[in-house]
């Protein structure tokens, strides 16, 4: 592959991911300073400003590198030899550089201070096992999408992310990357640092086992 359409893939994954969580933790702090204390209201307008922004940004950069966005994603594509390991190795380093820009962004955005550590804790089993549901109903929709009807993907995800913020008691964050750098806002969508590891090891988990069924769901009859 030529070095300036790994570059190319490697900008569109920093870059995606970046509006991604300028999308996610902006609107969060905007939905919680109109809603007058109503937490329903902001986390309302927290997930449908995600699940929209979802589908845009897996249009505009899907043709680029796939528009993954998230480390798991990544990895289930690696397992399925649809991705080589090096560049997977780039793809989740570009992806978290560009979720902790675009919380970063977010803050300047909101006039927030721009370094921030999150002390809302997200702690206990349920929790862990809402991201283990969430990730992994994620990668069902994307390889069930993208074996049947892969114009639908976009829309799906942005479907199934705005309904998972509110079907799991985690919210649906379903992304090692979002996960890490939400640790680093203190604000409406932020996650403590302590919370954070099970949260991953959930995520990671959920997906694993999505490629295992749905691997052998989606498999191709000869």
């Amino acid at each position: 592959m030529a070095s300036s359409s790994i570059a190319r893939r490697l900008a569109s994954e920093t870059l995606g991911t970046a509006l991604l969580l300028a999308v996610v933790v902006g609107s969060g702090i905007m939905g919680e300073r109109l809603s007058g204390g109503n937490v329903a209201v902001a986390l309302l307008a927290n997930a449908l400003a995600t699940g929209a922004a979802l589908v845009v940004l897996i249009e505009v950069f899907g043709m680029i590198s796939g528009a993954h966005f998230n480390p798991v994603v990544s990895l289930v594509f690696a397992l399925r030899r649809e991705l080589g390991w090096g560049l997977f190795a780039g793809y989740v380093v570009a992806q978290v550089i560009g979720a902790i820009a675009g919380v970063w962004a977010a803050h300047a955005m909101f006039a927030e201070p721009i370094l921030q550590v999150s002390a809302k804790l997200r702690d206990g089993p349920a929790l862990a096992f809402s991201e283990f549901v969430a990730t992994f109903g994620l990668i069902a929709t994307i390889l069930g999408t993208q074996r049947y009807k892969a114009q639908f993907t976009a829309v799906a995800v942005g479907l199934y992310i705005t309904a998972a913020y509110w079907f799991t008691a985690s919210t649906s964050f379903a992304n090692p990357a979002v996960t890490l750098a939400r640790s680093l806002s203190d604000t409406f969508a932020g996650i403590a640092p302590a919370s954070a590891p099970a949260f991953i090891a959930a995520q990671l988990a959920g997906a694993l086992a999505a490629y295992g069924l749905f691997g052998w769901l989606l498999k191709e009859e000869h």
